[in-house]
């Protein structure tokens, strides 16, 4: 059982409900086989620069953070870890991007999610083993693949 705590900080027009980001994240995480319980926060242009700016020393906002929690071993939680997603960074890059609203909701959400089960995209080969676990997942909830999608 996948289990999430929504934090909405920050509320606009198109955000998901819970139904829908349950729905990505329990997609995200049909294979993988624990309980879990994620954090998902929405939050402003301003706290995503000030978190991506005391975490990954970037400046400016970022539409998505993914902070994996690293337990002792002698810990027996099902925390995942957080999210911490940018509604107004969504908003603008979908609108920028010609992508639907909602799908780019779900992909972001499922982005975070391989995040904390240990993807990355640091170097070519990770990148694209990420991409494609993102599109198969994507591919689940019938939402085109993100990297190539143009909207008419």
């Amino acid at each position: 059982m996948n289990y999430i705590e929504i934090q909405t900080v920050f509320a606009s027009e198109g955000q998901p409900d819970r139904q829908q980001i349950q729905l990505w994240i329990d997609t995200a995480l049909e294979d993988y086989d624990q309980d879990t319980e994620i954090v998902v926060r929405i939050v402003d242009e301003q706290e995503s620069a000030a978190l991506n700016e005391q975490y990954r020393h970037k400046a400016g906002p970022t539409n998505i953070l993914s902070f994996p929690v690293d337990l002792p071993e002698a810990i027996e939680l099902d925390l995942l870890g957080d999210l911490v997603i940018c509604a107004p960074v969504l908003a603008k890059e979908a609108l920028e991007q010609d992508k639907i609203l909602s799908h780019h909701w779900a992909h972001i959400i499922v982005h975070g999610v391989l995040h904390l089960l240990g993807y990355d995209h640091i170097d070519d080969a990770e990148a694209e083993l990420m991409e494609t676990k993102e599109i198969a997942v994507l591919n689940k909830l019938h939402i085109q693949n993100p990297y190539t999608e143009v909207n008419d």
